[in-house]
């Protein structure tokens, strides 16, 4: 990742250009003031758009994003011009979501994190993926298998497609 020396550079420039190909240098990071406390903190990116690798045509998803920090966060510009250079990257929905899952990871090393993606209906079927981890040794391990085996045992009402 790019930022490495807590320097946030994308913050407050105004002559930023939009990138549409996958870029992860993108993120950048920042020293968390709290790593002894354990608090979520969420995103909710509702214009993600990606390509389909096989025809090339267009998704589009709401990406939710939380997880609980250790040392670093990520800062939300940053993660905003990120998540926007997937526009022109063909791949599956379930790899978008991992390889977001794990760019972050690398970025961050947070303490638990979750990614979900809600897409959009294509050919009549829309598919949600969602991945998580937690950091070995941990309880966030703990947490990360038990929210994944617990994972959609409430089926949510779905409004919004």
């Amino acid at each position: 990742m790019k930022n490495t020396n807590n320097e946030v550079t994308l913050l407050g420039k105004h002559d930023i250009e939009c990138t549409y190909k996958y870029t992860p240098d993108l993120l950048e990071v920042f020293d968390n003031k709290h790593p002894n406390n354990d608090y979520f903190v969420k995103f909710n990116c509702p214009e993600f758009t990606s390509l389909c690798p096989v025809t090339g045509q267009p998704d589009f998803a709401t990406i939710y994003i939380s997880y609980i920090p250790y040392l670093k966060l990520v800062e939300s510009k940053s993660l905003k011009l990120y998540l926007f250079s997937f526009r022109n990257h063909g791949d599956f929905h379930e790899n978008c979501i991992n390889i977001i899952m794990k760019d972050l990871i690398k970025a961050m090393d947070p303490k638990y994190i979750e990614v979900w993606g809600k897409f959009t209906p294509r050919g009549g079927i829309s598919i949600d993926p969602y991945c998580n981890h937690g950091k070995k040794g941990t309880k966030f391990e703990d947490m990360a298998n038990y929210r994944m085996v617990n994972h959609d045992m409430n089926p949510e009402k779905v409004d919004n497609r």
